[in-house]
């Protein structure tokens, strides 16, 4: 069966470019020109990816992928004309996992697209074993390959996709010191020549559900200079 993807922009012939170019990767493609219409579309028919632009009238794309985040961990990939590190980082921090600037070309969305189909795939293709990240029967928290999951006291943590390749990279085997380079290498495989800030953000986010102090991380540890490590409790 097809993946489908739900491609959230307002430029009609920019939605005719993408849709196309998607049909011809074999993605079955629906479409909404507007935040109202992309969340009754995620609801409805529960997409494999998401493509958002960020500039979508009264309801602009970081809304529509906050809203998105509340009811689903779907890929989201933001295409957009902003392309200003603020931007860029909002619209990673709101919840997407990439960011692509327009202009752009259509092998790079394809690409980008491909590469999260990887990290789907790999996530569920891992060994089964479960690793506890910490063992506090106030705070226990295990990273299970197994179900592909992260559970905090027995309930699943909602991380992303991108979120969840993070952890698994930084365990494989625990207390390697990882560069931002390698982490963007490894789990966003389809090499990125962006800024490496976007493995910060996305460690940001990912120590948010995890830490029990985001503030003072003491799972996800920065290794100035270096990089990051896992550093199980």
């Amino acid at each position: 069966m097809p993946m489908q993807v739900l491609i959230v922009e307002d430029d009609d012939r920019i939605r005719a470019v993408l849709r196309l170019a998607l049909e011809d990767e074999g993605y079955e493609v629906a479409e909404a020109a507007d935040t109202p219409s992309a969340l009754a579309e995620v609801r409805s028919s529960l997409p494999d990816l998401m493509m958002v632009d960020l500039m979508l009238g009264e309801v602009d794309g970081y809304t529509c992928i906050r809203e998105v985040r509340r009811i689903s961990d779907i890929p989201i990939v933001i295409v957009s004309a902003r392309s200003d590190t603020h931007d860029i980082v909002a619209g990673l921090e709101a919840g997407a996992d990439d960011y692509v600037t327009k202009p752009f070309q259509v092998k790079e969305i394809t690409a980008r697209l491909r590469a999260l189909r990887r990290r789907l795939r790999s996530s569920s293709d891992l060994a089964e074993a479960d690793i506890v990240l910490d063992p506090d029967p106030d705070h226990r928290l295990v990273l299970s390959t197994s179900r592909g999951a992260v559970s905090l006291d027995g309930k699943d943590v909602p991380l992303t996709v991108t979120e969840y390749r993070l952890l698994v990279e930084l365990a494989q085997p625990t207390g390697r010191v990882l560069s931002r380079s390698a982490l963007l290498a490894s789990v966003w495989e389809h090499g990125y020549y962006g800024d490496e800030r976007i493995v910060d953000v996305h460690i940001r986010r990912l120590r948010t559900k995890i830490e029990r102090d985001p503030g003072k991380p003491r799972l996800v540890v920065t290794m100035r200079g270096m990089g990051y490590r896992l550093d199980p409790q």
